[in-house]
C-alpha cells in the first residue's frame, strides 16, 4: 500500500465517521419509536443498510465516472459522463454543506419530524429510504478524495463498523464539540470545489486537500485542549430533528 493510499484511507475513514453522525442520530430517533428491546436491533440493521447502500452507490458511481468519451461541448470545453458526475457531485456537496452549516447555526430548532412508525418493519423501511439520501454526500465525498475504488469501499466499511460499535459515543463527542461538525462540513466545501475543478479538467493534487484538512484538525485539537482547561461551554448547534 502506497503512502498516498494509506493517507487517503485514514483521512476518508475519519471524515466518513464524522459525516455519518447525522445518519446515526436520525436512525436513533426512528429506532426510539420502537419498544426498548427492539431499538438496538433496529440501529444495527439501519447502519448495515446504510453500509450496503453506500457500497452499491459507490460501485455504480465509480463505474459511471470512467465514462470519459465527450458527450457535448460547451464554450470549447468537452463534457463527458465523468465530467457531468463530478460537476453535479461537486455542486451537490457545495449546496449540501452550505445548507447544513446554515441549519446548524441559524436554522429553526426541531422544524423537521420523523413520521410515526407503527411497526419494526416500517421503521426499517423508513431508515433504508433515508439512507439513500444520507449516502449521497458520503459517496460523492469518497469519490472526490480517493482515486482507488478499494480505498473508497474500505473507508466506508471501516466507518460503518466503527459507528456500529460506538454510535452513542460518536454522537456525544460531536454534540459536545460542535466545531468538529462545522469543520467536517467545511471539508465538504473544499471537496466540492475540487470536484467542480476536476469536472472542468482543472486537476488539484489531493495532497494539498489532505494537508489543509490535517492542519485544520491539528489546530482544532489544540483549541479543544485549550477550552477544556478553561472550562468554556461550547455553542449549541441547532438540530432540525
Amino acid at each position: 500500500m502506497s503512502t498516498d493510499a494509506l493517507l487517503a484511507l485514514v483521512t476518508l475513514t475519519v471524515l466518513e465517521i464524522v459525516l455519518g453522525v447525522d445518519n446515526v442520530i436520525f436512525i436513533s430517533i426512528l429506532a426510539g419509536k420502537l419498544p426498548a428491546n427492539q431499538q438496538d436491533r433496529a440501529r444495527r440493521l439501519g447502519l448495515m443498510a446504510a453500509m450496503v447502500m453506500r457500497v452499491l452507490l459507490l460501485l455504480s458511481l465509480a463505474w459511471i465516472i470512467r465514462l470519459t468519451a465527450p458527450l457535448f461541448t460547451v464554450v470549447g470545453q468537452e463534457i463527458s459522463g465523468r465530467d457531468l458526475i463530478l460537476l453535479g457531485g461537486g455542486l451537490f456537496l457545495l449546496a449540501k454543506a452550505t445548507r447544513e452549516i446554515h441549519e446548524k447555526l441559524e436554522g429553526v430548532e426541531g422544524h423537521r419530524s420523523a413520521a410515526e412508525a407503527p411497526s419494526f418493519a416500517a421503521v426499517i423501511g423508513q431508515i433504508m429510504l433515508l439512507d439513500i439520501v444520507f449516502s449521497l454526500d458520503s459517496v460523492i465525498t469518497a469519490v472526490g478524495m480517493a482515486d482507488q475504488l478499494w480505498v473508497m469501499v474500505t473507508a466506508v466499511l471501516l466507518s460503518v463498523g466503527v459507528m456500529l460499535v460506538s454510535a452513542r459515543a460518536i454522537s456525544e463527542f460531536v454534540n459536545n464539540h460542535p466545531t468538529v461538525k462545522v469543520l467536517a462540513l467545511s471539508f465538504l466545501l473544499l471537496i466540492g470545489m475540487s470536484l467542480v475543478a476536476e469536472g472542468l479538467d482543472q486537476h488539484i493534487p489531493k495532497g494539498y486537500i489532505y494537508f489543509a484538512m490535517a492542519f485544520s484538525v491539528f489546530v482544532e485539537m489544540i483549541n479543544l485542549r485549550t477550552t477544556r482547561k478553561r472550562r468554556v461551554d461550547p455553542v449549541k448547534l441547532h438540530t432540525p430533528y
